[in-house]
């Protein structure tokens, strides 16, 4: 086993955390910052993941495994975190609509094209009806005035609602937009830090890249990309819509999954000139709680 320092791992990290902390630095936080919140995730990691059975570590096993003084391992663990949580409830559930108005067989016409929606209807499918079918815990007035404020739908003289056109680039909303970082980046470094730590990679993780390209060859690589890409989304978003309705009253319907896609381009990035795909095997919402 590779001591302290012979471990290669630290030193990856590097590449790993400067686009992250680019962006700490861009968004105003600070170093010491940080080092308060990271022990606090240091604590979290250890009390919720590294159980012995079903009980939690004590304070004193997570301080020994974490660095982080046990004062601090207590005091983090009385805090909590509550209004994260219901922010990304209230995220998830405004981009579960729009998933599945964009999804399903009775809101979308026969190209796959959303349907124009009245805000409610004593029969037949509407606004109102898919927003409780998503959930009750949230007002379908409330949902609507959040995605008209942010553009994503529309309402038209004739009084229906309607998908707007580049809805699926996706929120717009600065909260929304930090929810959904932290969900898509965090969910695809799980399952990189799966596939690293297993001796059999269980997730589906893939990417192709190549240097050595002129402008517009990325751009044209790039078109095809969004392309392909979009035309992936939109298949899977259909055929989750269909099976999660069909384990709507199953029992053990509580797994979830996320497929995220990704393209990334910088003129000279000094990466090795390939044509490969990298990362072993992974598995991947549209949040449908």
């Amino acid at each position: 086993m590779a001591t302290p320092d012979e471990d290669p791992f630290p030193r990856l990290l590097r590449g790993l955390l400067r686009p992250l902390v680019r962006t700490f630095i861009a968004r105003g936080l600070t170093a010491p910052a940080l080092y308060r919140l990271l022990k606090r995730i240091y604590v979290e990691v250890a009390h919720e993941d590294f159980r012995i059975g079903d009980d939690p570590p004590t304070d004193s096993r997570i301080s020994m495994m974490t660095g982080v003084h046990r004062r601090d391992v207590r005091t983090f663990l009385d805090e909590g975190d509550a209004g994260w949580e219901e922010t990304r409830r209230r995220v998830a559930t405004f981009a579960t609509v729009l998933g599945q108005w964009l999804a399903r067989t009775d809101t979308t016409d026969a190209q796959g094209r959303p349907l124009p929606l009245p805000r409610a209807a004593e029969r037949g499918v509407s606004f109102e009806a898919l927003v409780r079918d998503v959930s009750t815990d949230i007002r379908p007035r409330t949902v609507l005035d959040e995605l008209l404020r942010q553009g994503v739908v529309e309402e038209g003289e004739d009084g229906l609602l309607r998908v707007a056109e580049g809805a699926a680039a996706g929120p717009g909303a600065e909260e929304d937009k930090l929810v959904f970082f932290a969900a898509n980046v965090g969910d695809h470094i799980a399952a990189a830090s799966e596939n690293l730590l297993a001796d059999a990679p269980p997730f589906y993780e893939r990417a192709v890249f190549y240097t050595r390209l002129t402008d517009a060859s990325l751009d044209a690589v790039e078109a095809l990309a969004r392309e392909k890409a979009q035309s992936l989304l939109e298949e899977i978003n259909r055929e989750s819509a269909a099976v999660q309705a069909a384990d709507r009253a199953a029992p053990d319907n509580t797994g979830r999954y996320r497929l995220g896609v990704y393209f990334y381009r910088t003129a000279g990035s000094g990466a090795p000139s390939a044509g490969a795909t990298t990362a072993p095997d992974a598995d991947t919402t549209t949040d449908g709680d």
